[in-house]
């Protein structure tokens, strides 16, 4: 059962967003060839604390670490390690945290130094079609509506969407109804309506849309092991139109880049 939120509630699930859009805006300034994911788990952490919440994937489901570290072939649920990352390499950063009682959780998949066009172009498109999945999320469209037109997007550009892995309802608890495939049939699925809040996730392959699952119960590889994105936002529907509650923007600044992807989706402008 999808649970609604009030106006104030929405608001409260926007800080915890912005406590994972400003952490992750950390550890964008660190990311660079020669750091391990552990050192970058721990950037995480300690902002997370500092800013009065507290890490919302640490002990989830028995995760043993604040953010789920995946590069390259990895696609999601990566654990960080002493491995460092080295130029080239690409890597999805996965971070959750609670503040006011509920959940925030965010991803953007970042560049380690020079990357090659084509896995550029990977991660370009598989942005894109985040934006292009909320543009979906109003009042009398459904699940469906989402997943199609991630799906198609990503699709038409040769890539590989993963079914196995998906967004979902986000709330008190990090999962919630509804689930939120990236892929689907116009007009499938449950309904949107007003005051529910998910978060949309595209997770989306270079090559086949097959993946395996690791040993540590917890890794998840591409089978054909070409590169996988990963990214993801919060998103309420308020007015009958999505709201975006996290935000890249803390990243954008620490890597100096200029954006207004979001602004279309958000009824306030964003103060940093």
């Amino acid at each position: 059962m999808i649970v609604v939120k009030t106006r104030e509630e929405i608001e409260l699930m926007r800080e915890a967003a912005l406590v994972v859009s400003k952490t992750l805006g950390e550890v964008a300034k660190a990311v660079k060839p020669g750091v391990t994911t552990l050192e970058l788990d721990k950037i995480a952490e300690e902002c997370i604390r500092d800013q009065g919440a507290v890490p919302g994937f640490l002990g989830l489901y028995d995760f043993p670490n604040t953010l789920c570290m995946s590069p390259n072939s990895q696609v999601v649920h990566g654990i960080p390690n002493n491995t460092p990352l080295v130029e080239g390499d690409i890597i999805s950063i996965d971070c959750g945290a609670i503040k006011n009682e509920f959940y925030g959780d965010h991803a953007y998949t970042f560049a380690v130094g020079e990357i090659d066009s084509e896995t550029k172009k990977l991660l370009q498109v598989t942005k894109e079609s985040l934006y292009v999945g909320i543009k979906e999320l109003k009042v009398g469209n459904r699940v469906g509506d989402v997943g199609f037109a991630i799906q198609k997007y990503c699709e038409d550009h040769g890539y590989g969407v993963v079914r196995e892995l998906v967004g979902h309802g986000l709330g008190r608890v990090m999962h919630e109804d509804p689930e939120m495939p990236n892929y689907g049939k116009r007009g499938r699925g449950k309904k949107f309506i007003e005051g529910m809040v998910v978060a949309i996730e595209p997770m989306i392959n270079m090559g086949t849309r097959r993946i395996k699952q690791h040993r540590d119960g917890w890794t998840i590889t591409t089978q054909d092991g070409k590169p996988s994105a990963h990214f993801e936002h919060d998103v309420a529907i308020l007015d009958g139109k999505p709201e975006i509650l996290s935000t890249f923007a803390y990243i954008y600044e620490a890597l100096g880049i200029v954006s207004d992807e979001e602004d279309a989706f958000r009824q306030k402008a964003l103060v940093l």
